[in-house]
């Protein structure tokens, strides 16, 4: 037990901790605690645009990087899955056809998002599709810091143009190890660093052009400023590898797709 006389100092000097702690918003500093309300923001404000504005950036790319990642994925019938930062259901749309090919199949996939505003976009989605089964779908509005589950639920991970978004990307990995089954799959999708060479073009395009189209096609120029920096304050491909081992992650490895513009990395719970 701490001493009387120490404890009132010690209180104040973790509390000054606290306050002092910081992480970045794009290329701006802000408190650890304002990241989360500003990220919220973001992608509460882009929600109705988000599927039209990743056609504009990307030229329809971004559905060819979907569809390869999810059959990189390979969910299978039986699979239990968690797709979190999911809320539109771009991915889980993908897998749950995949997973419907076996109409015994008994696997569901759980959309995890801590923004309500984009599962709403997906549940509507869902219900607009005759092709979806809806009785393998739950959606659930949380932080993936700090998932809602007990350990060893699901067989299969997956979190696509998102992890970048999160304060501590540490405690996502960590959860993520932690809720998978033994030998479950962690994967991710994100955008990463693309080959040298062509890095001025892809700034260029990035810094000039994106941010523009946001305000054009969704009215909303500083939201789609915040993504292309939060890209640049991202890990790149090797130092992202290496926090998936340090979290306990085994076989990890990584795929660039279009150079290095999003990359693929796995790693398996052992």
């Amino acid at each position: 037990m701490l001493r009387p006389s120490l404890t009132p100092f010690l209180r104040l000097t973790q509390r000054i901790s606290s306050r002092s702690a910081t992480t970045h918003f794009g290329y701006e500093q802000v408190p650890e605690e304002e990241k989360q309300k500003r990220v919220h923001t973001v992608f509460a404000n882009v929600a109705d645009k988000y599927d039209l504005m990743n056609d504009a950036m990307s030229v329809g790319v971004h559905r060819l990087w979907k569809d390869y990642y999810v059959q990189r994925a390979k969910p299978q019938p039986n699979s239990k899955v968690i797709d979190v930062g999911g809320g539109t259901g771009d991915i889980a749309f993908r897998m749950l056809k995949q997973m419907q090919r076996d109409p015994k199949g008994d696997g569901d996939i759980t959309v995890f998002d801590i923004n309500q505003n984009m599962l709403d976009v997906g549940q509507h989605r869902a219900e607009s599709d005759p092709s979806v089964n809806l009785k393998k779908l739950s959606w659930v509005c949380g932080n993936a810091e700090a998932l809602p589950f007990e350990d060893n639920q699901f067989d299969l991970y997956t979190i696509a143009f998102c992890i970048r978004n999160c304060t501590h990307v540490d405690k996502v990995i960590a959860e993520a190890y932690r809720v998978l089954k033994p030998n479950g799959k962690f994967t991710v999708l994100e955008f990463s660093q693309i080959t040298p060479v062509l890095a001025p073009f892809y700034d260029l395009y990035s810094f000039q052009v994106i941010p523009v189209l946001g305000q054009v096609l969704a009215s909303d120029y500083n939201s789609y400023k915040y993504l292309v920096e939060s890209i640049r304050m991202f890990p790149n491909q090797e130092k992202f590898a290496e926090m998936i081992k340090d979290a306990g992650f085994t076989d990890v490895s990584y795929e660039n797709l279009s150079l290095g513009i999003c990359a693929i990395h796995t790693g398996v719970k052992k």
